[in-house]
């Protein structure tokens, strides 16, 4: 919606960073846009996989209800009329699918006992809006470290890792010294908060906060 320079219209929200990419990715991915197809795919799929394992499905089941999830938008991709609303699509429709993987279970076994995926406990699953915001602050977070420089990827991916990668494997990998881990690290992560995307991120938190 374009906004008009009237006081109401200069009251109204501006529409949030990630609202923005969103949109634009199902408007190039609507044209045919096999790369947009592939970063909305890369976006969302933790958001899915999260919710299937909520559900306790298998990662067969998993697979299963994430390619289900993905068919269903692109038939329904060029009747999107809010692409901001397309996480809670996706959210929706994955637990649906979930819901359909374990009746179909339940219908095979003859005993035993399946769990209801509709009937899952509050306190089992976390408020969609909260698995939704974890999906766009790590798609966020992955665009980001991937416009870092190699070496500033590498040492990040390093010192993330589980197990934690011992600062001499890492000296030795990356050629650089030991005494020099700390001092690049914080280097790689100011321009970590500096990226456009993060930046976005962490001032709509703050206006949350608030």
């Amino acid at each position: 919606m374009i906004a008009e320079a009237t006081d109401g219209a200069a009251s109204m929200p501006a529409p949030r960073a990630t609202d923005r990419v969103v949109a634009d990715l199902v408007a190039r991915a609507r044209n045919g846009d096999e790369r947009a197809w592939a970063a909305l795919v890369e976006r969302y799929s933790p958001l899915i996989w999260s919710i299937c394992r909520k559900h306790r499905l298998g990662d067969a089941d998993a697979e299963d209800v994430g390619q289900s999830v993905w068919l269903h938008l692109v038939d329904r991709l060029a009747q999107v009329r809010d692409p901001a609303a397309l996480p809670g699509w996706l959210a929706t429709t994955t637990r649906r699918e979930c819901a359909r993987v374990l009746r179909s279970t339940q219908r095979t076994q003859a005993t035993g006992y399946v769990l209801d995926a509709e009937s899952l406990p509050d306190e089992q699953s976390e408020p969609a809006e909260h698995e939704l915001l974890l999906a766009e602050r790590n798609a966020v977070l992955r665009a980001a470290v991937a416009d870092l420089p190699s070496c500033c990827q590498q040492l990040i991916a390093m010192l993330t890792a589980d197990p934690p990668v011992r600062y001499a494997e890492i000296s030795d990998t990356l050629g650089i010294a030991i005494g020099s881990i700390g001092p690049t690290r914080a280097r790689c992560l100011d321009r970590l908060r500096c990226h456009p995307a993060i930046a976005a991120l962490i001032t709509e938190s703050g206006a949350d906060d608030r």
